[in-house]
């Protein structure tokens, strides 16, 4: 058995995007390999006390949907929120996932039958997509979190709270040497 690595490790991000989902490139991603998508859904594709995607990030869902799989993976319980957007989209959906727990992830990653190292997580947390894609061996990327017209939030404090928390302990933006999206993974 493997030893686990660090847990600065563990909140680094494979990959730092400067952008939201709707900016990200999909052309590295596959470059390295990456077949399939599991995607967080709240401030990942759908902004804050929000029910509706906003056009640049729905635009980017179709694209990536039809080049590779996509699965949304999400801590929300609200199966009617979260699939909504799944059936606007085609794609299948999983609801109070617990994330960082494992469990609801290594389904998912039952369900695509594709070896972790070729599955992105993509989401806006450290402390809970960053956080549980790395335990499993996915590629991580961290993205914006969204407003409402696909920009990035101008006003998001989580996530700049997380990435400092982690740079404290050796992990996240410092150790992840991608500060945006122009670096390639």
């Amino acid at each position: 058995m493997a030893a686990a690595p660090p847990f600065s490790r563990l909140l680094t991000p494979d990959w730092l995007v400067s952008a939201t989902l709707a900016q990200l490139p999909l052309d590295p991603l596959e470059q390295l390999g990456i077949r399939a998508l599991v995607l967080d859904v709240d401030r990942t594709i759908l902004p804050r006390r929000q029910a509706e995607v906003p056009p640049a990030a729905e635009q980017w869902l179709r694209h990536a949907a039809a080049r590779m799989p996509i699965h949304l993976l999400s801590n929300n319980p609200s199966r009617r929120r979260i699939g909504g957007v799944a059936q606007a989209l085609g794609v299948p959906f999983t609801t109070s996932a617990g994330k960082p727990r494992r469990s609801a992830l290594r389904r998912v990653l039952d369900d695509l039958s594709i070896a972790p190292a070729h599955v992105a997580l993509v989401g806006d947390r450290i402390f809970t997509d960053v956080l549980v894609g790395n335990r499993l061996g996915l590629f991580t990327v961290l993205v914006r979190p969204i407003d409402p017209l696909g920009q990035p939030c101008r006003h998001d404090h989580w996530q700049t709270l997380e990435l400092r928390l982690a740079g404290l302990i050796g992990g996240g933006a410092a150790a992840a040497g991608r500060p945006d999206m122009e670096a390639r993974p």
